[in-house]
């Protein structure tokens, strides 16, 4: 607790000496340099830390600039121009991307003024399903936002542009994300955020098609893998799944959700179809007869100990026995742990499929008639993600038992409780994943699956 203490003033007071570091103008207080300078430190700087202007780099900055305030192009455009020039990106890749193009177009540092605190830290909100690549849960429950523009504080650097020409290009920024608006307007996906390929494990956006007629605003939507876009991974396609006609989709998995709601029992009967497969080998003793058979080794051991320290056997003969004995006791706990896992999971099934039962009882004279917001709701209380391929939908369940055991402890709240608390959720989530064969077929309770050919013919 004094631990915590401490270390919550010493961030407040590096908080503090930062912030008045960036009142004075001091750029050492900023995370790096931006694309076009050099960090000089205060050994180099003769005492005091500065930016350098990059003359090739800042060359490429203010082409980018004038391409945008200037000529008023896309920014596709430039990354395609910058590509074509042979210029690799900050981050040493041949192409620029178009976030990394808005960022760098955004940066104030430009005109001289470089900004100290644009970002804050807020608790990390669980999304609907983790991307690519990525643990469930962080290593840090936090996330960065921006911060209100009164708490920003300006630093004093060289400038690379004019103050007009950055205008102009915030202009063209804005004038972007007027049309992409505009163009999106009324445009609604369902199953946004839900969708992965199969294939590829990236996931599947909404794309709205305008059809060429004399009707304003007639087309269809659709979803297509991330992976096949070009321009996201330097001009090459990383899968090639092809895209999915939207309606088709929303409809096939609002079917199935709607099949689960009628029949909640699916959830048990799927769940023994597992335990069922797991079990074709020769059958596993239940739990007392482990707990006895550890008594038993345990009960060696210490006479095994008692032996030797009488001096009836020899350190030759105790050594290799004892540690037969200990191997023979950490494969039986490791087994009892597994059986209690999956006996716990067998009750917290139960609990799973009457609470889907209540809450399929609560909505069940409501998906008639559920409107699209009521669809989407259902779907994502429900759906933990959805598996696309070239030929069939699975649509994985979120059925989890929740909280058990009550209420529990109460947890004395600390002052920094963030690094704690993240650390308490990653080794719960490993525990509920099992460590045998029956825990990990336990813990895919929570996530059943029911695939079909839906959207292909």
């Amino acid at each position: 607790m004094f631990a915590e203490y401490e270390r919550t003033r010493i961030i407040e007071r590096s908080r503090r000496g930062k912030r008045h570091l960036a009142q004075a103008g001091v750029v050492s207080v900023l995370t790096r340099a931006p694309y076009g300078y050099r960090y000089v430190g205060r050994e180099a700087g003769g005492g005091t830390a500065r930016f350098e202007v990059v003359e090739d780099k800042a060359a490429v900055v203010r082409r980018i600039f004038r391409w945008v305030g200037l000529e008023r192009v896309s920014l596709a455009t430039v990354s395609r121009r910058l590509f074509e020039a042979g210029v690799p990106s900050p981050t040493g890749k041949p192409r620029w991307s178009r976030s990394m193009i808005g960022v760098l177009l955004s940066n104030t540092a430009y005109i001289g003024q470089a900004r100290f605190g644009k970002n804050a830290s807020v608790p990390w909100r669980p999304p609907l399903r983790p991307p690519r690549g990525r643990a469930p849960i962080p290593r840090r429950p936090s996330r960065q936002v921006s911060a209100p523009p009164e708490q920003w504080i300006a630093i004093p650097v060289p400038a690379l542009i004019e103050a007009a020409l950055f205008e102009g290009a915030q202009a063209q920024l804005a004038e972007n994300r007027r049309r992409n608006r505009r163009r999106a307007e009324g445009v609604r996906y369902l199953l946004q955020s839900l969708l992965v390929c199969q294939a590829c494990g990236y996931a599947f956006c909404g794309r709205w098609q305008a059809c060429h007629t004399r009707v304003p605003g007639h087309g269809y939507h659709y979803y297509r893998c991330t992976g096949t876009e070009k321009n996201r991974f330097d001009g090459q396609r990383r899968c090639d799944a092809r895209p999915v006609l939207g309606e088709r989709l929303d409809t096939a998995v609002w079917t199935e959700v709607r099949r689960l709601l009628a029949d909640p029992a699916r959830v048990t009967e799927e769940y023994q179809r597992r335990l069922r497969a797991v079990r074709t080998g020769p059958r596993r003793p239940e739990l007392e007869t482990v707990e006895r058979q550890l008594a038993k080794l345990r009960g060696g051991v210490g006479r095994l100990i008692d032996s030797y320290a009488e001096g009836v056997i020899g350190k030759a003969e105790f050594e290799p026995r004892l540690a037969g004995l200990r191997q023979r006791v950490a494969k039986l706990e490791a087994e009892a742990v597994a059986l209690q896992d999956a006996a716990e999971q067998a009750r917290s099934l139960q609990l799973v499929v009457g609470k889907l039962e209540t809450f399929a009882a609560l909505v069940r004279g409501q998906l008639d008639g559920a409107d699209w917001n009521t669809r989407r709701d259902i779907i994502r209380t429900l759906v933990r993600r959805i598996e696309v391929d070239d030929q069939h939908v699975r649509v994985v369940f979120r059925v989890g038992p929740g909280p058990q055991g009550g209420t529990g402890s109460r947890r004395i709240p600390q002052h920094c409780p963030g690094r704690r608390r993240a650390v308490e959720v990653r080794q719960q989530w490993r525990r509920d994943r099992g460590r045998s064969d029956e825990g990990r077929l336990s813990a895919a309770a929570a996530e059943v699956a029911f695939g079909r050919a839906l959207i292909r013919p």
